[in-house]
């Protein structure tokens, strides 16, 4: 299913949030600022899916879901942007990136600390590919609530299928293991590359199998 979806037209908010106000509320620091003045155009808060607007209970960490439009300047955007941006809404959001008449959907889990549940914590972000802007948008998915919806749209990004039984943290948390097993396969094959002593290389080559059979347990 596409991740690009049709949203009601009753949840439009169409407001403009100007940069500054962002900062403010991010904490953003000198570095961010200037990653925002060189990659964003405009930030666009979209749709506000709440229960006044569509008519779904909320969910305890899901009161609201908002979707944010981000014109760029560059092709690429820095997710310590995102990550701004998220610091300075208490609400799940969904990015539309927009960039030379194409578009692409990327968002994070974002869940109540279970410490302090006035803190959120945010996974790392998942995105779909670059697609046409003009792109036919799917019908929003059918739920019972906000959370409901917010797990649906997530799942359109996720790379992974859910297992039985697994809950969206855990599968989260699975794809977070992959991407760190898939740098660790990248390490080790690059330092296989390099290394001369046919020894060593025996070892790397144990080292490789291991970390694939890793890699396939947690993708399977």
């Amino acid at each position: 299913m596409s991740a690009l979806i049709a949203y009601p037209k009753q949840a439009a908010f169409g407001r403009v949030l100007p940069k500054n106000k962002i900062y403010e509320h991010g904490g953003a620091n000198n570095r961010l600022k200037d990653l925002f003045v060189k990659q964003v155009e405009q930030v666009i808060w979209q749709y506000k899916l709440a229960p006044e607007t569509l008519h779904l209970p909320a969910r305890p960490g899901v009161p609201e879901i908002q979707i944010f439009s981000i014109q760029l300047k560059t092709p690429e955007l820095h997710a310590d942007v995102l990550r701004c941006i998220d610091g300075a809404i208490p609400f799940p959001i969904v990015f539309e990136l927009t960039f030379d008449g194409r578009t692409r959907v990327v968002s994070a889990y974002k869940r109540p600390n279970e410490a302090d549940a006035s803190r959120r914590v945010l996974s790392d972000y998942f995105a779909s590919d670059w697609l046409p802007m003009d792109s036919e948008r799917t019908a929003m998915p059918v739920a019972l609530h906000l959370g409901g919806l917010y797990e649906q749209v997530l799942h359109r990004l996720i790379p992974l299928q859910m297992r039985p039984q697994e809950s969206l943290v855990d599968l989260v948390a699975r794809v977070e293991q992959v991407r760190a097993k898939q740098r660790e396969l990248d390490k080790v094959t690059a330092l296989l590359g390099k290394e001369k002593q046919f020894n060593r290389k025996v070892e790397i080559n144990a080292q490789l199998r291991q970390l694939r059979k890793d890699y396939e347990a947690l993708t399977r």
